[in-house]
């Protein structure tokens, strides 16, 4: 039996890629990050940065088609007199060009790059289809090379499994995320669909409570806040039960869609 996912629709039913080496993805992005690869990347002197969003129990701020996948990745933690899942992104904070791209385009650690470098330029989330027009790669980068989808399937079993890697990973670390979150005090997630609440927690800090957590993994969930700004999502939102707020605190950003 073939177990190489299909690609959703609207992406291309066949497409080849030859990386040009121009860089352009490793500048300005912020690389998500298994929790080892968070661990390597903080010791190594590179900042993390902390995105949550969450979704209610009873489906608010989720789209039905992406339940069964956003379920997976999330773990329940207590809102108000409800519950929130909440979805942890731990990534390489990547401002301006990656802190290992070297001048000649080429990557500085790439035997031990994340996951999600090897697996660019396919997604991640299954709900996402790879558009090339979305990328930063070059035109020409799609004209040649070896296929890389043919007939809506990823034509490389290794790649593949990077993928699913990556996927497992997401659902095998949430728990011990949320954990070393709310150990470092970040306890405030922006609804899904609705934005961010991104933190950028000191080195020695997270360094620590990943240890910890690894240390003590059964530890009690801590009650969570949605912050949401609409007047319109806080009422229903405080009408389901939920613990929710429209100003930021000094320690995060919210990030607004």
């Amino acid at each position: 039996m073939d177990t190489r996912p299909t690609v959703s629709n609207p992406a291309p039913e066949h497409l080849q890629f030859n990386c040009t080496g121009c860089g352009k993805c490793c500048n300005g992005h912020h690389v998500p990050l298994t929790l080892h690869e968070a661990r390597q990347w903080t010791a190594d002197g590179g900042q993390v940065i902390v995105l949550v969003e969450a979704f209610l129990a009873n489906g608010l701020g989720l789209p039905a088609e992406q339940r069964e996948h956003a379920l997976r990745r999330s773990c329940a933690v207590p809102c108000g007199s409800s519950e929130a899942f909440v979805a942890i992104t731990f990534a390489a904070f990547n401002p301006g060009a990656c802190r290992n791209l070297n001048a000649d385009n080429l990557c500085g650690i790439y035997e031990r790059r994340p996951l999600v470098c090897r697996i660019y330029p396919m997604e991640i989330n299954p709900h996402i289809p790879l558009r090339p027009e979305t990328k930063d790669c070059p035109s020409e980068a799609w004209d040649n090379g070896p296929q890389l989808i043919h007939g809506r399937q990823l034509v490389d079993p290794h790649l593949a499994e990077l993928i699913e890697q990556s996927r497992r990973a997401d659902r095998e670390d949430i728990r011990s995320k949320t954990l070393i979150c709310q150990r470092l005090g970040i306890t405030t997630s922006a609804l899904k669909g609705n934005g961010f609440t991104a933190y950028l927690p000191l080195g020695e800090a997270l360094l620590r409570v990943i240890d910890e957590t690894a240390a003590q993994p059964e530890a009690t969930l801590a009650p969570w806040t949605l912050h949401v700004v609409e007047p319109s999502l806080v009422e229903q939102l405080q009408a389901a039960g939920a613990q929710v707020h429209s100003s930021a605190a000094e320690h995060y950003t919210f990030i607004a869609f």
